[in-house]
């Protein structure tokens, strides 16, 4: 039996958009969703209450990071994730993939795992599909995900194909591991930019049974065009009854996509990370507050957006902010970007619910081009 249950409500009819529901043993989920992420076991800048009244249902926690410091041991010793960060909704943690491929010199990959460096002090690890549930069960997140080599792009046919095949190898190990009976696992399609190659992933997969399925392996340098292109072809192979999730995109016009291509569910540090870099997202597109055309603007950052910053501060005061190195600007920068994600979502689910994704999504690419 599964930890969670996910129940399709709608397919929208002129897309294939789903609004669906993901019940978690920490609560219910409402889909098409983006969960913001919280790589040390914090969403930066932001307090859990905070991210409540922003909308926020479910967050992300990095098993990589978390494995590092504080250590998947000290983590159950406190309780589990829910009860160290103070968060009492659904967590998701990846499986420490991305992170550990992504050191690139400093590990090596072979059959039974990745030897890999630390980024911090340079010590020695290694991370095999077993050592990730190990470290996944002690973190205590709602779903987990299977250990999988995310490839490089661009990349050859045969590489992909050889990666590929080994991701789905490591998979059925991550399931014969698996303990906790309260904790959902996502297999990862993986397959590169080759439609063939992301077919044999997800059915590979299938035949061993998961509770969910990701995309893994796009948002790694490709042009956003492909990126589209592979969500559209890869979401047919996915099983209509269970929750889909595209791993790590998160420009608002990447989610509009995923969306409209059939996935339920998104993550990614853009809204966080940008925020702290001075970039802010409105109905009409990005603005950069740290432009000097903003020094005396009475203006909120988005006149149509009802969110706490929205409703009491200027841009004026946004950037001073920022400029002067406040602290201050990086929580009020980053509860607006999360506060516009969460309310795109909810945006689109209602469509979807009122059966009208299509305008929705023409809408939004309207707005952004009288801006």
């Amino acid at each position: 039996m599964s930890a969670i249950d996910f129940k399709l409500i709608k397919t929208d009819s002129s897309s294939a958009a789903r609004l669906g529901s993901l019940t978690t043993p920490h609560g219910k989920i409402d889909t098409p969703i983006f969960m913001p992420v919280g790589t040390h076991a914090t969403v930066k800048a932001m307090t859990p209450e905070e991210l409540t009244e922003v909308g926020a249902q479910i967050i992300l926690a990095n098993t990589y990071h978390l494995y590092m410091r504080p250590g998947h041991e000290l983590v159950a010793r406190m309780g589990g994730l829910h009860e160290f960060m103070h968060w009492q909704g659904p967590i998701l943690t990846d499986s420490g993939g991305f992170q550990v491929f992504s050191l690139g010199e400093l590990r090596k990959i072979t059959e039974e795992g990745v030897k890999f460096q630390s980024h911090l002090d340079g010590s020695y690890h290694f991370i095999s599909p077993e050592t990730s549930m190990e470290i996944q069960e002690a973190l205590g997140g709602d779903i987990i995900m299977c250990f999988d080599e995310c490839p490089p792009y661009p990349a050859d046919y045969a590489y992909i194909a050889k990666s590929m095949e080994m991701t789905s190898r490591w998979a059925l190990r991550c399931k014969n591991v698996k303990k906790r009976a309260d904790q959902a696992l996502f297999g990862i399609v993986q397959g590169g930019m080759f439609s063939d190659l992301r077919e044999r992933s997800a059915l590979a997969l299938q035949e061993i049974g998961f509770d969910g399925y990701a995309l893994g392996g796009v948002s790694v340098g490709e042009e956003k065009e492909l990126m589209h292109d592979v969500m559209g072809f890869s979401a047919p192979f996915f099983p209509v009854d269970k929750p889909r999730y595209v791993m790590g995109i998160g420009a608002p016009e990447d989610l509009i996509e995923g969306i409209n291509a059939g996935f339920d569910m998104f993550d990614c540090v853009m809204p966080t990370r940008n925020a702290r870099n001075g970039m802010v997202f409105t109905s009409f597109g990005r603005l950069n507050i740290k432009g000097s055309r903003y020094a005396e603007d009475r203006l909120p950052i988005d006149p149509e957006c009802g969110c706490y910053v929205c409703k009491n501060y200027s841009r004026a005061y946004l950037r001073h902010l920022f400029k002067s190195g406040e602290i201050l600007a990086s929580r009020l920068n980053t509860w607006h970007n999360l506060h516009y994600y969460l309310s795109l979502m909810a945006g689109a689910r209602q469509a979807i619910a009122e059966d009208r994704f299509a305008d929705f999504r023409r809408d939004f690419y309207a707005k952004r081009e009288t801006m």
